[in-house]
């Protein structure tokens, strides 16, 4: 396989609009093969999906999913450029789906990592540090071997960087650059709510035995 260099990456990128992994994991895919890597890009429909990142996406939908049982339910809101793709099947099945993995990941919190507080970040960081573990560690090992587990910790946090439920092979981020590549329009998920039955509420601990003795004394 040929040597996949900084400036192919680039090059690919400049062509195509994709992002720099994308750009990096098709030219691994093609043995370096400039043509064939943009071309396995636009199949999977992420080809210029990056240069639609400066457009306003005010349009969209709020969608939901209730899981079977009615005990998870969840709504997300998913925007797109205009109306008129808001209407198509594509992206309303895109909401459904991306409202069933918010099901499905109940320790998912954020859209992305960026949306996670910078105060959030140094507490884990703290916690981290403070590790018996790293203890003997020299300061700069330990510094690396926090930060790794940072970016992971992070990433468990945000919808976009899991993966997808239907295909683990790409990222939730990656099928929304999919499926904005086929659509034509910049497509973000801004937000979501999930809702547990019986979340937050106090449950009174009932003794059985004492409760049918109770009972049994009342009549």
């Amino acid at each position: 396989m040929a040597e996949i260099s900084a400036k192919l990456v680039k090059e690919l990128r400049e062509k195509t609009g994709a992002g720099m992994m994308d750009c990096k994991k098709a030219l691994a895919e093609n043995a370096g093969d400039m043509e064939k890597a943009a071309e396995w890009l636009r199949k999977k429909g992420i080809a210029s999906a990056d240069k639609k990142e400066g457009r306003v996406a005010a349009e969209g939908l709020v969608g939901s999913y209730i899981h079977t049982g009615g005990r998870v339910g969840v709504m997300v809101e998913v925007n797109c450029e205009t109306d008129f793709v808001a209407r198509r099947e594509e992206f309303q099945q895109l909401v459904r789906n991306v409202a069933m993995q918010v099901a499905a990941c109940p320790n998912v919190e954020y859209v992305s990592v960026n949306d996670i507080p910078a105060e959030f970040v140094e507490k884990e960081k703290s916690i981290e540090m403070g590790r018996e573990d790293l203890a003997k560690k020299p300061e700069n090992v330990r510094e690396k071997i926090v930060q790794g587990r940072i970016e992971k910790r992070l990433k468990e946090l945000s919808l976009l960087d899991q993966p997808y439920i239907r295909d683990q092979n790409i990222t939730v981020e990656e099928l929304v650059k999919q499926t904005s590549g086929q659509i034509g329009e910049k497509i973000q998920v801004r937000r979501f709510v999930r809702f547990v039955l019986g979340e937050g509420i106090e449950k009174k601990e009932v003794n059985f035995a004492e409760e049918v003795a109770a009972q049994t004394g009342k009549k």
